[in-house]
């Protein structure tokens, strides 16, 4: 069978029991440093592209991506305005609301909440609360009836169950902060369930509802609105302001969220750079194995030469070994990362059970779990970078290699 000679050298040298065991010894640090390096890439893009996936899916899903506050008196005639805010460009949805700010009370504990007074119908064109609901809906909240529903973080600090009445207490319309107030029955009829810092401090109840506590007629103090491209949510929602009658706070998840994914772009952007210089001290040191295997091989070398080898098949020997020992550890740290990242959010789950430490408070963060997400085009890049490293580390010892004259090396010998 036909083989290129470079090639069939190359994996000769590869396989050939060496008589200097540190060079064997430094093969398979470099071997294995690649490895670990490819490994942990794969592993730290599956959770960056984990975490930007629950930001999506959950932040973004619940959170309207704009807002408008009134900034001046409440706003009447809303339906008016949700369709003039629904008709421009870039603007999905539109839906006004109502905010209430105080304490929750359940004997004596307390609880600050930031209540959204909401109508179901339009509001669920917003926020997609049905996922983490276990089966309610934002139509449990109706008209009249003062219902609530808190996240779960609330009800657990207060000890509550759906179909348990929980105070609210507001100051009185119109006063300055505290002075004097209002307390306020409610009955829960839904728990929200996000797993993070969300939890802490969201909650819904009817628009009407908060109208009534708020002495407003048919009034709203802003709109929530949902925009097609969300990371341009910030000129979107400021666009469609500027034509409204009336003046508005304008503000976009990126005011409340977007440091979050700023973390996410910078620490991806980091890991990367970071990883891919520990792969290329590994690879690197495929330089230093090398180096002494063209000592090592001067005899062959220059039987070679006296043969008729020529100086680019025997750099292309030296380059087809050194690409072998990079192809080795590139391989097993991409199914390692592969098979680690697959699983990377069960291990983490288990070692938490096992330590009863929890690694992501969700007081603090926006989830409580380390999340994970595989990517086959992280796979090809990784391992495609590391590759593209060991080639090029491969290339002086190759060259120096084919610059040795057969009269010096059997002088030497």
């Amino acid at each position: 069978m036909f083989r290129p000679l470079s090639v069939y050298l190359g994996w000769r040298f590869s396989r050939a029991k060496r008589r200097n065991r540190f060079i064997s010894f430094i093969s398979v640090a470099s071997i294995l440093g690649i490895a670990i390096g490819v490994g942990a890439l794969i592993l730290g893009l599956s959770a960056m592209n984990g975490f930007q996936r629950e930001l999506e899916n959950r932040i973004l899903s619940v959170l309207p991506h704009g807002q408008l506050y009134a900034a001046e008196d409440p706003v009447p005639h809303w339906g008016e305005l949700v369709a003039q805010l629904e008709a421009a460009p870039g603007i999905l949805a539109a839906a006004p609301f109502v905010p209430l700010e105080g304490l929750l009370s359940k004997g004596a504990k307390l609880k600050a909440v930031q209540l959204q007074g909401v109508l179901p119908a339009l509001e669920g064109r917003i926020s997609r609360l049905e996922p983490y609901l276990g089966g309610a809906s934002l139509a449990r909240l109706e008209p009249g009836e003062r219902g609530i529903i808190l996240g779960k973080a609330i009800a657990e600090q207060l000890e509550l169950a759906v179909g348990d009445s929980v105070s609210l207490l507001l100051p009185a319309p119109g006063a300055q902060g505290f002075g004097s107030p209002r307390r306020h029955s409610f009955t829960l009829v839904g728990i929200l369930s996000l797993g993070g810092q969300l939890d802490t401090v969201l909650g819904y109840t009817h628009l009407a509802d908060a109208q009534a506590l708020r002495e407003l007629d048919d009034e709203v103090m802003g709109f929530h609105l949902r925009v097609d491209q969300v990371l341009a949510a910030d000129q979107l929602t400021l666009n469609a302001a500027m034509p409204l009658p009336a003046p508005f706070y304008v503000s976009s998840w990126m005011n409340s969220q977007g440091n979050i994914y700023r973390d996410i772009q910078l620490v991806r952007t980091l890991m990367i750079v970071v990883l891919l210089l520990v792969m290329a001290v590994a690879s690197f040191n495929i330089v230093s194995t090398l180096v002494m295997a063209v000592n090592e091989k001067k005899g062959d070398i220059a039987i070679l030469k006296t043969m008729g080898a020529g100086p680019w098949q025997i750099r292309g020997a030296f380059v087809v070994q050194g690409m072998l020992n990079g192809v080795a550890g590139v391989v097993v740290g991409g199914l390692l990362g592969a098979l680690l990242a697959t699983r990377l959010s069960d291990m983490v789950a288990g070692y938490e059970r096992l330590t009863g430490h929890r690694l992501l408070n969700p007081e603090v963060y926006f989830i409580d779990f380390i999340p994970t997400e595989f990517h086959w085009a992280d796979l090809w890049l990784v391992t495609g970078s590391a590759l593209g490293l060991i080639f090029v580390a491969t290339l002086y010892p190759a060259w120096r290699a084919g610059r040795l004259l057969p009269r010096q090396l059997l002088g030497e010998a």
